[in-house]
Formats: C-alpha cells, structure tokens, sequence
C-alpha cells in the first residue's frame, strides 16, 4: 500500500488535510470522488500514516466496537467524545492507534465518514456509506444500530460455515498424517522384517512397499513440496488477475453440491447488505457499487454490475439481474416485487433471511454427509495398509502351523 498526502473540500465545504493508504493515486481519488469530496491535491509522499501500528482488527471486534459507538450516540454522547471513550476501551493496540487517528481527524473538522474512510482495512465500504447516509440524514444512532446487526449477521454466517466444514478438514489431514507416517515410517521396518525372513510376498504387500519406496525418496519428497508450494504460489498469482479470478469463481460455482452452498452464501451476502444500505437512505447506484464489491464471488460481482449499467439508464432491478441467470427466479421475482410495491428493503431482507436458513441447513446436512465418507475413506487406506502389511505374517503363521 502506499501512502498519499492529501487536500480535499467535503460537502459540508471544510477543508481537510491529510495522509491515506491506498494501492494507487487512481483509486484514492476514485474514493473522493465517490465521497462527493471536491480534489485540490493527492500527491505520494514516502511519510507513514501517524501513529499507526502493523495490525488487524477482527470481525468480533469491529462488531463490539460499533455495539459500543451506537450505545454512546444513543446516550446523546458527542460523537469526539465517544470515540474517546472508545479508543480507551479498546485492547489492541493497532485497533487504538487507528480511533486515534480518527479522534483527531475529526477534532480537526472532518466528518465521521471522511475519517472512517481513511482505514479501508478496518471500516469496510457499507460501514463508511452508511455513516455517511446518516451524516446526511441526521439519525446516526439507528443507522450505527443497523451496521451492528448487519456485521453480526455476517459474521454469524461465516462462523457457521467454518464451524460446520472445521471438523471434515481436521479429519482429512489427519488420514494424510497417519498415511504418510505408516508409508515413510512404519512400512520401511516391515520391509526389512520380510528381507530377513525371506520368501514370496502377496500381491498388495509387494505393491505396498513400492509406494512406499517410491514416496519415502528424499527427491520424491523435495519434488512434491516444490510442485505444491510453486502451484499454491502460481495459483495465487493466477487468482489474483481479474479473468483468473473470475474462471476460478465460475469453477466454485458450477461444483457439484459445494457450488449450491457458495452460491447460497454469496446471494445470502447481496440481499443482506443490499436490504441494509436501502433501509439507511444509501442511493440503489451507490448500493449496487458496494453489493458488487462484497458479495465475495466474482461471477455475482459481474452480474451485479452489469445490472447497474441497465439501471442507470432507467430499467428496473430485477430485469437486468434475471437476465445475468446466476439468480434464482425467486430471487428476481421478489425484487420486482418489492420495486413495484415500494417495499424493497423488506423483500430483500426476506430473501436474505431464507437463503440464510437454506445456507445454514446445507451446511449442517453436508458436515454430516462428509464426516461418515471421510472415516469410511481414513478406515479403508489404513486398514488397507494394515492387512497387507499383516498378509505375509499370517502366511508364515499358517506355513507353520501346518
């Protein structure tokens, strides 16, 4: 990220001074300009943010941070000194150097939302428009309230999802931990064992020192962690172009039974924030501008922007979004819906609500589908070793018995 020294006029007409990160000067004044702030300058300067910290802010602690802001505002505490309050409270340092910054730049005469602007890392865009909208609208209180309720949400969405998948990957890298210790460790010991004893080996016993063989090679090993660090790092670079991006999204979606559930969270991900940023005053233009950008799937990003194009030339919503085919009818049709009634922000919060609880439902239902597969798989290649590992012992033990 780099750093640029600022001068900008916001719509309140204030002069405001001062330094932002940002990737290049194109976006940072791409962001002002969506601010409706006025540019003087915007120029690169090698001078750091003052008094920041190397750091993250989680999601929990953005949520707690917003409960306590919207409690303070409610209790008719100034906004400066809320945020006094706050940077008091708040434990960790990077988290406090940033309300610090803040803190000042709004003594200094910037609005709250120019100020959260400042820290995309830790204020996401919905955050800053919708405290924007009520800078605006003059209810900041009720808007802060809703920001509270739609990071919890999603915050609540992510949790389940990683709770519920946790335990299958937990189980998958110990079946290869157990598989690669038996091959590299165990099965080289039995192998000497049978030298000595010699004889005929079965069929699977033979294939099975093989592979170990083959795999325990210490250029074996070394070429395996080269092919999978350099495709993990290839597959990076790859992702992170916008058509690598976008191939790699189509893929996830088009997934038997795992492309439903991304597709699930992903719509889940539009009608929240999209219901959230209507009910506070954010206009449908701007919304879909930050409904793209969170949705979390390239595909949905696309067909959400190509919608806006149509809207922006007098079409409805749901006409151009049905037309994308990466909505469900269900979808589109309560959008329109909720346009032609003038109930928009209820009908999107609805179709949030059930793709929430079908999100929830899909993951429990494959949490307990994969974790029977993924033991009967871990029994199979470990009992599989073990037999034939056990197979010329209990020959030799019949050989003589008899």
């Amino acid at each position: 990220m780099k750093v640029f020294e600022y001068t900008v006029k916001d719509k309140s007409g204030k002069i405001i001074k001062g330094f932002f990160e940002a990737e290049s000067k194109e976006m940072l004044i791409d962001h002002f300009h969506k601010q409706g702030n006025i540019i003087f300058s915007v120029e690169e300067t090698r001078k750091k943010t003052k008094g920041l910290s190397k750091g993250r802010v989680k999601a929990d602690d953005l949520v707690v941070f917003s409960r306590q802001f919207t409690t303070l505002i409610e209790s008719n505490v100034p906004a400066v000194e809320a945020l006094e309050i706050l940077k008091e409270q708040v434990e960790k340092q990077y988290f406090k150097d940033v309300i610090g910054v803040m803190l000042q730049d709004v003594k200094e005469g910037a609005s709250l939302s120019s100020a959260l602007s400042k820290h995309p890392k830790v204020f996401p865009e919905i955050y800053v428009s919708m405290v924007e909208a009520a800078e605006i609208s003059g209810n900041l209180s009720e808007i802060l309230e809703r920001v509270s309720v739609y990071l919890e949400k999603d915050s609540y969405l992510r949790k389940k999802v990683a709770s519920a998948l946790c335990y299958p990957v937990i189980i998958v890298l110990m079946a290869v931990g157990i598989t690669g210790f038996l091959m590299i460790k165990v099965i080289p010991t039995f192998k000497n064992i049978f030298e000595m004893l010699g004889g005929q080996l079965p069929l699977p016993t033979k294939i099975l020192i093989m592979v170990s063989d083959i795999i325990s090679r210490k250029e074996v090993l070394l070429g395996a962690v080269i092919f999978f660090v350099g495709g993990f790092f290839l597959f990076k670079k790859y992702t992170s172009t916008p058509n690598g991006k976008r191939n790699y999204h189509n893929l996830l979606i088009r997934l038997p039974v795992f492309g439903d559930l991304i597709k699930k969270i992903a719509i889940a991900r539009f009608s929240r924030t999209f219901a959230t940023l209507v009910r506070s005053g954010v206009s449908i233009v701007r919304c879909l501008d930050i409904v793209a950008k969170t949705s979390g799937n390239k595909i949905v990003e696309d067909a959400v922007l190509k919608s806006k194009k149509f809207i922006q030339e007098g079409q409805s919503i749901s006409m151009p979004l049905e037309e994308t085919k990466i909505f469900p009818p269900m979808v589109t049709k309560m959008i329109y819906i909720g346009e032609k009634s003038g109930r928009l922000e209820e009908m999107l919060s609805k179709i949030a609500q059930f793709y929430e609880e079908q999100t929830e439902a899909l993951v429990s239902g494959l949490a307990s589908m994969i974790e029977p597969i993924i033991i009967l798989f871990l029994g199979i290649v470990v009992g599989g070793i073990v037999i034939s590992l056990f197979l010329p012992i209990i020959k030799i033990t019949q050989y003589l018995g008899g």
